[in-house]
């Protein structure tokens, strides 16, 4: 099989390029004829079949039989083949990895969940991870030469152009693709988590046509993904969503990016964390308190089953942030009036809780005339998109679909 047009290059000829071009059509209409795709990309009929035959030849093209017509010629129905070729996705939380693999048309092959790892700024930790990867991939059951890629997912500032991350392993002069991709021997990229589940969502989530799209994944921090007429947005520096960030309290509290006073610090997961321990400590009460008294650790999942079994602190603490949330939202309207918000990551499994207060302070905050173009919703992939748009952002890399 020839894999070698599918890397990106400048230098693609332009047979390797209009290749790309069919793969790019399949993947976004599914399978189709050799007449749909001249017309799509306004290409000969004769140079169509020669660039899906070359496609068939290295694998990547199946024949599906014929299309039923009301008469005449029946044209051959072509697709692309799931098994030319595989991609594999990494979500880094806090305390835990997602893993998953696609095959070459995006149906999901293999996920596991909840695997322990401690997201620490460590070089043993970096080990650690590359480990846990090559342990997934081997235990793949494909041949490991057809994994064509794989992305991490990291949270902060991450430049996918240049392959480094800022946030977290920072080491060395090289670029951390450069590191990973060492250690595995697979073309390796990394990108911003928050991205990476906007991708996902939009890929296949609750984003049905619309081009022009807010994330906002509301998780143990809190960033937007930014889709602009149908590609992520990135910025100069691949820096772009870092919503968190905005100046919005009059408050002491530090962020871990060294500021006060950021949006984050009070309508995130770490905020709805340290609020609750606060509230406990001067005198409110919740099913969480043994735990707390006894000092266990609280996690994200312990206060999300207290949210989910009616604890009145808990869900009290969750609308007041809401309200903030959607104040800072209203302005993200203002200013890019989007025809989509998603609400994702972790707190928008609350549902109702925080999507009520949010919608409520949208409505109040933002201009009539642009928030009645934006509906919000809440993500269908839950916790699943950032490793899912993980797999479906390498496969889209490396076949050149994402512009930066």
């Amino acid at each position: 099989m020839n894999a070698k047009f599918l890397i990106t290059s400048d230098n693609s000829s332009r047979s390797e390029l209009l290749k790309k071009k069919i793969i790019h059509y399949y993947i976004a209409n599914g399978d189709a004829t050799i007449a749909d795709i001249g017309n799509e990309l306004n290409l000969s009929i004769p140079t169509v079949t020669k660039l899906v035959t070359e496609l068939q030849e290295d694998g990547y093209i199946l024949e599906f039989g014929k299309q039923d017509t009301n008469g005449g010629r029946k044209p051959s129905i072509y697709g692309l083949n799931p098994t030319s070729g595989y991609f594999i996705g990494v979500d880094m939380l806090k305390d835990k990895l997602s893993i998953c693999s696609i095959d070459f048309k995006g149906e999901k092959v293999h996920l596991e969940e909840n695997i322990p790892y401690q997201t620490v700024n460590t070089p043993a930790a970096l080990d650690e991870l590359c480990i846990i990867i090559n342990n997934f991939i081997n235990a793949l059951p494909i041949e490991r030469e057809k994994v064509l890629a794989v992305q991490v997912n990291i949270s902060g500032r991450v430049n996918p152009i240049s392959g480094y991350s800022y946030s977290l392993f920072y080491f060395e002069e090289k670029p951390l693709t450069q590191i990973i991709e060492d250690k595995l021997h697979i073309k390796t990229f990394i990108e911003n988590d928050t991205r990476a589940m906007a991708y996902g969502e939009y890929m296949q989530g609750v984003i049905k046509g619309e081009k022009d799209v807010l994330f906002v994944n509301m998780g143990w921090g809190l960033g937007i993904g930014i889709i602009i007429d149908g590609n992520p947005y990135y910025g100069k520096s691949g820096f772009s969503g870092e919503f968190g960030h905005f100046r919005f309290f009059d408050n002491e509290v530090l962020c871990h990016c060294g500021k006060k006073g950021c949006l984050e610090t009070g309508a995130s997961g770490s905020a709805l964390h340290r609020i609750l321990l606060d509230r406990h400590k001067e005198g409110s009460n919740t099913i969480l308190a043994g735990k707390i008294d006894k000092n266990d650790p609280i996690t994200m999942d312990d206060i999300m089953e207290a949210i989910q079994k009616e604890d009145t602190l808990c869900i009290d603490i969750l609308e007041e942030m809401a309200t903030n949330l959607g104040k800072g939202i209203a302005g993200l309207i203002n200013v890019f009036n989007p025809e989509l918000v998603v609400l994702g990551g972790i707190l928008s499994l609350t549902g109702e809780y925080i999507s009520l207060p949010v919608k409520s302070a949208i409505r109040k905050y933002s201009l009539n005339l642009v928030n009645q173009d934006t509906e919000i919703k809440i993500s269908r992939l839950g916790e699943r998109a950032g490793v899912l748009g993980a797999c479906l952002l390498s496969r889209s890399k490396l076949l050149g679909m994402i512009h930066y």
